[in-house]
This record gives structure tokens, C-alpha cells and sequence, in this order.
């Protein structure tokens, strides 16, 4: 089944952990009761699996979703990582399937049925030779997962909500949906968050509340910025994930500032105020 549960979390990647027992005390430091996890430091075994399930659970603390990244991606620009980023170098292809598999039984193990992960630029012309060879990369990443019953998200942002919907048809994989991140449509420059929403609600299988600014120079980065000082009109957002998408998981995500667990408070305060809890808290 695909997930359909309705919790509020933070990405483990924003708490920047160095070990299972301090993700555990920056987790609880936020307040949130669950979060997604980066599935790197397990696959690689720099954290044990046990240790990591079981700090988490002696604290009530619980795991929704699982992260996926790419070998040899590097953001340091729109350009670099339009070349390094997901799927698309050949040069890591047979590597980034290899960790599919691992990160796909890890999964399992851990009971998770939904890993989010960026694919790469995804061409939108259909003339784009390397849109058919990224499209079957996806194909075999996503048919991997669900062997081992585990759905996939697709981030947003480095492709328009259009090419995204015509990529997720064209594979024609049921397991396959978006992780949405309306943050990111911002920083690259694909698209109003509320209206690329509005088109992908029947695919969104996750959502990462992140806030940004758009550039002022075309080509490169936005800015990433607190929740609520950005430019999401979350009232408009919130009022959509209402009607559509009641049920799907918020986990606040932020990448960027000197106090990450201060401004994932100031997020976690405003989803409160916009009357989203976690199911299990009042």
C-alpha cells in the first residue's frame, strides 16, 4: 500500500547528525516525534542499523521515510549539478543501482515503505536522446524498490511540474510518485510552488516544508531562507494540501543557517498554526 499516514517530522540531513545517538538528542531537541532518514551512513556502515532503530524507539521517536542520495553529486552550482546530480552520469549509473538495491533492503529491514530521492534534470523534449536512457535508469531504480514492496518519490524542482507529470506517465511505474518540495521549485526557477502543487496532488506521496527566495539572476541559485520568510504563500499551500492531500506526511527539511534546529522550531510552529499536527500528538 502506499503510505498514507499523517505525521510531522524533519529530514535527518538538516539536524547535520554525527551519530545515531546525536540525531536522537538534536530530534528530540526540535520537538518533532518522527523524522526522515538519510539512509547513507547505514548503507555505508558508519551507523549501525540496530543502534540506530534502537535509540530511536527507546525515545518514542519514529522513522516515516528514508532518503536516498546519488554517488559524485556536487551543488555548488545550478551547472554542476545539472551534470553530477541523480542519475544522469554514466559514470555512477551502475554504482547508484547497486546502492538502490542496498538502500531498498535496508528499507525493508527498517520497515519503511517510501525512499525519496533527486532523478536528475529530466529532459522535457521527447527528441532529447538522454531523456529514453534516463527514463529506463528510472524504470530499473524504481522496479528494484518495489521488489522489496518499498514506493519512491521523485524531489522537485529540477524539472516543471509538466515534465515531471509526462515522466512519471511515460515510466508508467504505480510505486512511483513525487516527493514535493516547493522550496525547490523556487531556488531552480521551475515553477509557482502552489500551482506546480496544485498539478502533481494525485502523485504527491510525500511533502518537505522548505521555504526560498527566487534569484534575481537568471541561471543560478535561489536563496534559501526559514520557513515563513521566503516566498511560499504557505496560507494558499496549507489550504491545498488540505483539500488534496490530507494524509501525506510533512517533514521539514532545511539545509542552509546557523541554528537548523531553531528554524526547524519556527516551522514546526507554523504548520501548528495552520492547524497541522502530528496524528499522534494532540
Amino acid at each position: 500500500m502506499a503510505p498514507t499516514t499523517s505525521h510531522i517530522g524533519v529530514c535527518s540531513w538538516s539536524l547535520q547528525p554525527v551519530s545515531p545517538k546525536d540525531l536522537v538528542q538534536k530530534l528530540m531537541s526540535t520537538g518533532l516525534p518522527c523524522v526522515q532518514l538519510a539512509l547513507a551512513p547505514l548503507r555505508r556502515g558508519e551507523w549501525d542499523v540496530e543502534e540506530t532503530e534502537q535509540r530511536l524507539s527507546d525515545e518514542g521517536l519514529g522513522v516515516v521515510s528514508g532518503m536516498m542520495s546519488m554517488a559524485g553529486e556536487d551543488y555548488s552550482t545550478l551547472d554542476s549539478i545539472r551534470i553530477t546530480g541523480g542519475l544522469r552520469p554514466d559514470a555512477h549509473w551502475k554504482s547508484n543501482l547497486v546502492s538502490a538495491g542496498e538502500c531498498a533492503r535496508l528499507a525493508s529491514r527498517l520497515k519503511l515503505d517510501l525512499i525519496s530521492f533527486h532523478a536528475g534534470f529530466l529532459p522535457h523534449d521527447r527528441s532529447d536522446p538522454e531523456r529514453e536512457v534516463l527514463l529506463d535508469r528510472l524504470r530499473k531504480v524504481v522496479d528494484v524498490f518495489a521488489e522489496e514492496g518499498v514506493h519512491v518519490a521523485l524531489e522537485t524542482g529540477q524539472e516543471t511540474a509538466d515534465t515531471l507529470l509526462d515522466v512519471l506517465a511515460d515510466i508508467d511505474r504505480p510505486t512511483a510518485g513525487v516527493n514535493f518540495d516547493p522550496a525547490n521549485m523556487l531556488l531552480y526557477g521551475m515553477g509557482d510552488p502552489v500551482l506546480s502543487l496544485d498539478r502533481l496532488a494525485g502523485h504527491v506521496k510525500q511533502i518537505h516544508v522548505k521555504d526560498a527566495h527566487r534569484s534575481a539572476q537568471p541561471g543560478s541559485w535561489g536563496e534559501e531562507v526559514p520557513v515563513g520568510t521566503g516566498e511560499v504563500d504557505w496560507k494558499a499551500f496549507f489550504e491545498l494540501v488540505s483539500e488534496r492531500l490530507l494524509g501525506v506526511n510533512l517533514l521539514i527539511e532545511r539545509e542552509a543557517g546557523a541554528d537548523r534546529i531553531g528554524d526547524v522550531r519556527t516551522a514546526s510552529a507554523l504548520l501548528g498554526n495552520h492547524g497541522f499536527h502530528d496524528r499522534s500528538t494532540p
